[in-house]
């Protein structure tokens, strides 16, 4: 499959995962970094809203200054047990959300934002993951490779993070940052991109 795009497409994100999973849909884009403050006020559980607020945050950042580009931003969260659970601050605090979340079922929601002429559109994922129970001998071990460290909830799915997975209900890839398949279908549904035949092009 081959997609065009008629305008520059901007990812609002450093994340070499969210770049790794957009680069599925095989159109040029840039990454531009937000830089935003990610701190805004969480509604009691409604954690759509919150994800959804600060994808559009990111993107509106970078939006602001390229005003001719489609933009895109996306934030992760993970959940469990009514406590949204970042990125972890220390090595203790990964361990202590590993074993948390050790053979129980946590939600991961994804949030996107598509800035495009100033109009915005939102939309969200959930998928919930189901961990084993984890021994502190496999625990620790992970926590040393440093991989917890830069993921929200302290593992990472794509990577060693996938050993602690007893089963997912939902997109894998909302875990992961971007939910690609359900983006694509926004970005086509909205005109910005179109299926061809032959090479993927950009538009002049």
């Amino acid at each position: 499959m081959k997609f065009t795009i008629k305008k520059p497409l901007i990812l609002a994100s450093s994340s070499p995962r969210r770049k790794e999973l957009l680069s599925l849909i095989g159109i040029p884009f840039d990454v531009v970094h937000s830089q935003v403050d990610e701190n805004i006020a969480l509604t009691a559980d409604r954690y759509p809203e919150y994800v959804m607020g600060l994808a559009e945050k990111k993107a509106r950042a970078v939006a602001n200054k390229y005003r001719e580009s489609i933009v895109i931003g996306a934030d992760t969260i993970v959940v469990f047990d009514r406590k949204v659970y970042p990125k972890p601050a220390t090595e203790e605090e990964a361990e202590q959300f590993l074993k948390e979340f050790s053979g129980k079922t946590h939600s991961v929601y994804t949030g996107v934002a598509i800035i495009n002429d100033r109009e915005k559109i939102t939309f969200y994922n959930k998928t919930d993951v189901t961990f084993r129970d984890l021994d502190e001998e496999l625990i620790r071990g992970y926590i040393a490779s440093g991989d917890p460290m830069d993921k929200a909830g302290g593992y990472g799915i794509q990577t060693a993070g996938a050993l602690f997975v007893d089963s997912i209900t939902g997109d894998y890839q909302t875990v992961v940052g971007l939910p690609i398949a359900k983006l694509t279908e926004v970005l086509r549904k909205e005109g910005l991109i179109e299926l061809k035949d032959g090479e993927t092009i950009l538009d002049n």
